[in-house]
């Protein structure tokens, strides 16, 4: 009788029957379902507590203060406050208040249309060095806004012009994220074909920006407009070495004046809370009354 030599089948492995498959795919999808919505979460907290305690404390008097639990009511007190920091020094919260949506606006409206005009020039036109200017600026993207106060107080002094106004104004009409952001927003929203036929009808350079290439990047000029309004309203160390006196001063530098005197004058804690739930006020209305134009500017060219 010969020998026979007998072999096993291989394995051969079998794919996952369907029903696991559907639920390792649920049970993935509701584990990063909790991740997104925890992380969500976290950061709405992270931004809107602050807020939420500023309120709080800015109804409260300087003993419930310190007294009563971080978001709880003390005796009302909220309208005393408001009377104390608006009558305080002859009224000098109000001019800062009206100094800070002075620079704010300027910067946001005519330091926003230079960046536009910037950015659009870097992708419309074509000269020589445009891709190394366009490096300058995004290194000055890198740079941070603390880094560059000393050289412009200096060059302020050589030119006269510290404690003015356009020790304050001039800067703010620099912005090299902004000069970034148009760019983009102008490869997205101004075809090159609209432009050409502009030219060929006769419409030059300038006038192809402000009839077309303008009104098409309005929602990237808002978007831009609304960050360099954010972002000169809460600029505090340029005011704070350009400007001595106080009825120049914006709202973030007049508060921290305040600051310091709460520490031998206990009564001032109240109003410093105050003033600084009132000076967020502007910023909520404004993106609020801006919030579908900055909508639509940030899908910019993500559909295509």
């Amino acid at each position: 009788m010969s020998a026979q030599t007998l072999t096993r089948p291989k394995a051969t492995s079998r794919p996952a029957p369907r029903g696991n498959r559907n639920r390792s795919a649920r049970t993935g999808g509701f584990a990063s379902k909790i991740t997104v919505n925890a992380l969500l979460l976290l950061g709405c907290a992270y931004m809107v507590l602050p807020v939420l305690w500023l309120f709080f404390a800015s109804t409260k008097n300087a003993s419930d203060l310190y007294a009563t639990g971080a978001y709880s009511f003390g005796q009302p007190a909220f309208f005393d406050n408001v009377a104390a920091v608006i009558n305080q020094d002859g009224g000098v919260f109000l001019r800062w208040m009206a100094n800070s949506m002075f620079y704010a606006a300027f910067g946001a409206v005519f330091g926003g249309l230079i960046s536009v005009m910037a950015g659009y020039a870097f992708d419309k036109f074509q000269f020589r060095g445009k891709e190394s200017f366009f490096g300058i600026v995004l290194v000055g993207v890198l740079i941070p806004n603390t880094a560059t106060v000393l050289p412009m107080y200096m060059l302020a002094s050589v030119f006269g012009i510290t404690n003015t106004i356009w020790a304050i104004l001039i800067p703010v009409l620099c912005n090299p994220f902004g000069v970034y952001l148009a760019r983009v927003y102008s490869a997205a929203y101004v075809p090159a074909e609209t432009l050409e036929a502009a030219r060929v009808d006769g419409a030059g350079p300038v006038r192809s920006f402000f009839s077309l290439g303008l009104p098409m990047m309005m929602p990237g000029y808002i978007t831009i407009a609304l960050f360099q309004f954010v972002g000169v309203w809460n600029n505090f160390m340029l005011p704070l070495v350009m400007l001595q006196d106080q009825k120049l001063l914006p709202v973030s530098v007049g508060i921290s004046i305040w600051q310091g005197y709460s520490l031998p004058q206990p009564e001032f804690t109240p109003m410093v809370i105050t003033g600084s739930l009132l000076s967020v006020i502007p910023l909520l209305v404004a993106f609020i009354l801006l919030q579908r134009f900055w909508k639509s500017g940030l899908t910019a060219g993500s559909v295509k």
